[in-house]
């Protein structure tokens, strides 16, 4: 007969203590960060999130004594000073609630329905964050093949997660690998009988996420760090058995699964009904709208106008042809196209910088300017002799100037012909 673990009757101080403060913790974590678990939960978040920016402006001036006031929020990056201060806040106030709550409610034995509806909680949040960190790893949105830019830039002077996005988005099979591991995390999470192994995946694979983000300064070091305490937390409910399935050689009994459930029949039926159609909704609109950004950013959409790699065969200067000089701070040597609304210039002397770039294809004409200065335009006219020429005229820097390119083959970059070879009689390390 199957025996499986029973829920203890009784909880020790400082279990009750450690929930007490960890529940606290994890549900303001997900206040703050909602991550778009609940459909349309992003429209809510936006209205309700304003004054807490007004209380992380007050706390950085008037309790941390921040040298500089915040005026950055959360953007592309998760680790902005107002977000640390977030989750400064979230800690204190989880200390303070938890030590209030124990004082409040000593006599309670135990906590064993709320536990238990925390994990549900903990459950669906990290697993559909895994799972659209999955879709856009499988269809290779979050890591592209390197641009053109990436391709000639000088290698020193690639950032840290620069390095590491184009690590990972060179290789198609890895995007797979890692995608497919991510959805499983997901799906396993959802369900009781799998949320353990769920949770031990998810430790694996959140957990080298946070490595990488630590590792190569990536802005989401909040949230992976977030999603690893997650999965601890989860894996603490089983931690006895797999210490003595795995360490001790004893007989780990079967997790007792039992679902904490509501006495009215209709109750239940709604919770299941609810939770199979946030399954699908999150699995459809997440595939989906990976679907409808690949054909806008996906390595098979629509290319820019003049998409490509550019050499820079002649630079005139007020009628002036410049020679390509190593000490000129002026010449152009390169010009790469990858992405709409951008251009990657890299200069004689190895110095690069990227410029927006838009592109008039009926009037022949480009407007570009540095992403920092948007004051400051230069405006060329541009005509192609040929498929693999380019020439442009216009003014840059308050000089006349005139550019004539011919279109490179990327294909002579050994990162991208080298390919995949099943057999090697030598290391091909370059």
């Amino acid at each position: 007969m199957e025996t499986t673990v029973p829920e203890p009757a009784q909880w020790s101080l400082s279990k009750k203590l450690a929930f007490r403060f960890f529940l606290l913790f994890f549900l303001l974590y997900i206040f703050f960060n909602p991550n778009g678990v609940i459909p349309y939960v992003s429209d809510l978040y936006e209205w309700y999130i304003t004054p807490f920016h007004n209380l992380a402006v007050w706390l950085g001036k008037h309790i941390l004594h921040l040298s500089k006031p915040i005026t950055t929020f959360t953007n592309g990056s998760g680790d902005t000073t107002y977000d640390n201060v977030i989750v400064l806040l979230v800690i204190f106030s989880s200390i303070i609630g938890a030590s209030i709550w124990s004082v409040i409610d000593r006599r309670r034995a135990n906590y064993n329905k709320l536990f238990y509806w925390l994990t549900v909680v903990l459950r669906y949040y990290a697993g559909i964050t895994m799972l659209s960190y999955g879709f856009y790893k499988v269809i290779k949105l979050q890591f592209p093949f390197p641009s053109f830019g990436a391709l000639i830039q000088p290698y020193g002077n690639s950032s840290p997660m620069g390095l590491a996005w184009n690590f990972m988005g060179y290789s198609t099979g890895y995007n797979y690998f890692t995608g497919i591991a991510e959805l499983s995390c997901g799906l396993l999470l959802f369900f009781r009988k799998t949320s353990a192994l769920g949770a031990v995946v998810t430790l694996v694979v959140a957990g080298n996420i946070m490595a990488i983000n630590y590792c190569f300064d990536v802005p989401v070091k909040l949230l992976s760090t977030a999603l690893v305490l997650m999965a601890l937390f989860l894996i603490c409910r089983d931690i006895a058995r797999f210490i003595n399935f795995f360490f001790l050689n004893k007989p780990a009994p079967a997790s007792n699964l039992s679902p904490h459930r509501f006495k009215a029949r209709w109750k239940n039926i709604t919770l299941t009904s609810i939770k199979y159609l946030l399954i699908a909704y999150t699995i459809f609109f997440d595939l989906t709208g990976a679907l409808e950004t690949a054909k806008s950013y996906g390595a098979n959409a629509k290319k820019p106008p003049l998409y490509g790699l550019y050499d820079v065969r002649a630079f005139i200067v007020n009628k002036d042809t410049l020679k390509p000089l190593i000490t000129d701070t002026v010449r152009w040597r390169k010009l790469a196209i990858s992405y709409p609304g951008n251009a990657f210039i890299k200069f004689i002397n190895d110095s690069t910088n990227f410029f927006a770039f838009k592109v008039d294809t009926l009037k022949k004409k480009i407007v570009m300017n540095k992403f920092s200065d948007t004051v400051h335009k230069y405006t060329f006219t541009y005509y192609t002799p040929n498929k693999d020429s380019l020439v442009l005229k216009g003014t840059f820097k308050k000089d006349s100037i005139q550019v004539r390119f011919h279109k490179d083959d990327v294909n002579k970059f050994l990162l991208v012909r080298r390919g995949f070879h099943w057999i090697n009689e030598y290391p091909f390390n370059r």
